[in-house]
């Protein structure tokens, strides 16, 4: 923090703390004034026949007041609030900070997860993937963290893969899976427009139906074959089935990430598409991403 906020932060939280307590004690008078007034007195505001008293407030609520800034006081002594003071160091210990707490109970939570998860860290995810508990585990684990993309049944979504289906763009081998749960992933399909035109576009488009046996223009389909071998092949192969090493999918399936209609398809040509899959090994740690990766690999079984 910069010493003029330091400063600025100091000055003001002072100045409102002489203000309140200065408020507080000129509004602190006796509820009747001279012994022989008998009337009580009215500030003079009047609100649809309603009076209001000029009374002080009754001494415990008063009290309750001033133990309010005794506290602020011994607070802003304790823990850091004053500007660029830390707060008050007990012993060998470091000064609280929110970070140090919030970490103190991560580390806490962690020696709690480590007895839940930890049993299945060592397993094969092959055999997590048959264990029912583990898979309650996981299914919790996806359901908190990776089902608002793919689905709560891992079916997918446009731009999010499919889990349940033996279609892999980087590999479904329990390896892989962990890689891509672990490290993320960033996929890339370049924009063509500019490179091979509308015209280049909307025949690249009929030859990728042609080859996923759907309807299409053939005369269209056999120019989009010759755009496709000059641009495409060296990502999704010479036979359109795809690299899983760069991600780039199978176009000869019926599975598609963005949609299989004919305007989706030119749209990726023409626009391209940037897809990522964030990485989780901050967010999970490897105990439970491992149990996530035996969740993930039974979704792909239970399609055999």
């Amino acid at each position: 923090m910069s010493t003029f906020w330091s400063f600025w932060i100091i000055i003001l939280t002072t100045t409102n703390l002489v203000l309140l307590f200065w408020i507080l004690m000129a509004n602190r008078r006796r509820a009747v004034h001279g012994e022989e007034s008998t009337e009580a007195k009215t500030t003079g505001h009047e609100y649809d026949g309603i009076e209001e008293y000029d009374n002080p407030l009754p001494r415990w609520w008063f009290y309750m007041f001033l133990l309010t800034f005794i506290f602020s006081i011994g607070y802003l002594i304790i823990y850091p609030g004053y500007g660029a003071y830390e707060g008050l160091k007990f012993k060998d210990a470091p000064a609280w900070t929110s970070v140090g707490e919030l970490r103190g109970d991560q580390a806490k939570a962690e020696k709690v997860y480590a007895e839940t998860y930890g049993v299945y860290s060592k397993m094969p995810i092959e055999e997590v993937a048959k264990n029912p508990d583990a898979l309650k585990m996981g299914f919790r684990l996806f359901a908190n963290n990776c089902a608002v993309c793919h689905g709560a049944d891992g079916g997918g979504n446009p731009g999010f893969p499919n889990l349940t289906d033996k279609d892999w763009l980087y590999g479904g081998t329990t390896e892989k899976i962990l890689e891509t749960i672990t490290h993320g992933r960033k996929a890339a399909m370049p924009a063509w427009l500019q490179v091979i035109g509308e015209e280049g576009v909307v025949n690249v488009t009929e030859y990728v139906l042609q080859i996923s046996g759907n309807e299409h223009d053939a005369a269209k389909a056999e120019a989009g074959a010759k755009v496709f071998a000059a641009n495409c092949v060296a990502c999704h192969g010479a036979d359109g089935k795809g690299n899983q090493l760069v991600g780039a999918p199978n176009l000869t399936d019926k599975i598609w990430l963005y949609g299989g209609k004919a305007a989706t398809i030119r749209q990726t040509v023409r626009d391209g598409r940037n897809g990522v899959m964030p990485a989780q090994q901050e967010l999970l740690k490897e105990d439970r991403i491992h149990l996530l990766a035996a969740y993930v690999y039974s979704l792909s079984l239970e399609s055999n």
